[in-house]
């Protein structure tokens, strides 16, 4: 059993080497164990389009069951909607089995625990349970849910009537997102227009990331070429978003929960909105103008996720297209609720873009992925901390390293999905922005390379 499938928000790997079918029957009667000693009776069972998907879930169910655990299958469905069957159904957990935005040959298991997603320390309890080889017996059932009408309906019921009919397009780049997406944005009244909308678990026309170039590619030039207002996109399990604006910009997460942010702090002055490190300055500087309280947290949807509930925040927001609403909804991250909510505040404007072209300017830098592996990527980021703490005017450390110079920043943090460092950076001036990222590339090289 490969230990670093366990990781800090789920369990993650590529299917034959790290995830097998005797792997998933040991996962399986894991989770039986791991929900029966907390009291867990009824659970909801989701999967993405990944072509393992389905073994996935027939071997899930009958560990589970095996435990005495009614299990709901809900099919094919976007993990948001796995998220609402536990408020809907009033469950005690779920399992969504996905890979998530990660290549075609992962696939992986975001686990719930009552309403809410186990991370850290719980994901390395059902890894012990596994090693020890606990299994807890019973007697349970299973039968078929289809939850999503009910999901949509309720959608719709909390989005007030649009005054504009937009021109958008959407892109849930052969994920699960389409089904759901197509129909609450036809029903809003909008122009509608889908690409990629077969769920195909082998993803034939681009990665499913809407947070990088690649991942968007295809809707931008559908946006720019059927002069669309808007082009929305999710990852392949829909509960990260990705927005290209009418001019072909695209609109990274940070700045999607920034316009969020300002039409509920009018109604809801005083509100907390949180970001996390990755998050540009302007967030933090708009929320504060518009008056709200920001708060930075750490990077992850399940601890953002815990944050909102700790603070009662209304609106939380990840750079990476995670954003999670207490405002009108129940306090998960969905991709395709988040969209409903944009298009709200975009129909009410004689103008869409402008929207956009209000949000203050800096030069940034999206998400950056450099390759490191899992073995050293934390003493990589613990030794360039120490370096930045000598040369910033500022640091913060809740999650990798924020660091401040002369104006600017960068951000150094190990990711805790992948074998990667992640970096962002953002500046005045495109010369200082060149700056802080051919510095920090330098460094982050030299230690990699002592390290290897």
């Amino acid at each position: 059993m490969n230990p670093q499938v366990f990781r800090e928000y789920d369990i993650r790997g590529v299917v034959d080497r790290d995830l097998d079918e005797q792997f998933v029957r040991r996962f399986a009667r894991a989770m039986g164990a791991y929900w029966a000693e907390r009291g867990v009776k009824r659970v909801s069972v989701g999967m993405d389009a990944r072509l393992s998907s389905p073994l996935f879930r027939d071997i899930l169910k009958d560990g589970i069951t095996k435990s005495g655990i009614h299990v709901y299958d809900l099919g094919l469905v976007p993990t948001p909607v796995m998220y609402y069957s536990l408020f809907r159904l009033d469950l005690d957990g779920g399992i969504q089995i996905t890979g998530s935005h990660n290549p075609a040959d992962n696939n992986g298991f975001k686990i719930a625990l009552g309403k809410s997603t186990i991370y850290g320390s719980e994901i390395l309890k059902i890894r012990g349970i596994m090693e020890r080889g606990a299994v807890v017996k019973g007697s349970g059932s299973a039968c078929d849910y289809d939850i999503v009408p009910g999901y949509i309906d309720d959608i719709l019921s909390r989005i007030s009537a649009c005054p504009r009919r937009l021109k958008i397009i959407i892109d849930p780049g052969n994920g699960v997102g389409g089904r759901t997406a197509m129909e609450i944005y036809s029903r809003m009244g909008m122009d509608v227009k889908g690409i990629c909308l077969e769920p195909d678990g082998t993803f034939p026309n681009h990665h499913p990331d809407p947070t990088t170039a690649d991942g968007v590619e295809m809707l931008k030039s559908e946006v720019l070429r059927n002069k669309a207002d808007l082009g929305i996109g999710f990852d392949g399990d829909a509960d990260r978003i990705g927005v290209i604006d009418s001019r072909g910009n695209p609109v990274y997460g940070d700045m999607i929960t920034t316009i969020l942010a300002r039409e509920i702090l009018k109604s809801r002055p005083g509100e907390k909105i949180i970001g996390e490190v990755k998050c540009s300055r302007v967030f933090f500087d708009e929320v504060r103008r518009c008056g709200g309280v920001p708060i930075m947290a750490r990077v992850g949807h399940s601890p953002m996720k815990a944050r909102l509930h700790e603070e009662n925040a209304a609106l939380a927001g990840e750079m990476s297209g995670h954003i999670f609403f207490n405002d009108r909804w129940y306090g998960f991250d969905d991709a395709v609720y988040a969209g409903a909510r944009l298009l709200e505040i975009l129909s009410a404007q004689q103008d869409p873009q402008a929207v956009f072209d209000s949000l203050p300017k800096m030069h940034n830098t999206p998400e950056i992925r450099i390759d490191c592996p899992d073995e050293i990527k934390f003493k990589v980021v613990k030794e360039f901390a120490e370096y930045a703490r000598s040369t910033s005017d500022e640091c913060v450390d809740i999650d990798g390293v924020r660091f401040t110079r002369d104006g600017s920043w960068g951000l150094v943090r190990p990711s805790n999905t992948q074998p990667v460092i992640v970096l962002r950076f953002e500046a005045q001036t495109d010369e200082d922005l060149s700056r802080i990222e051919q510095d920090t590339r330098g460094y982050l090289d030299r230690i990699i390379r002592g390290l290897s």
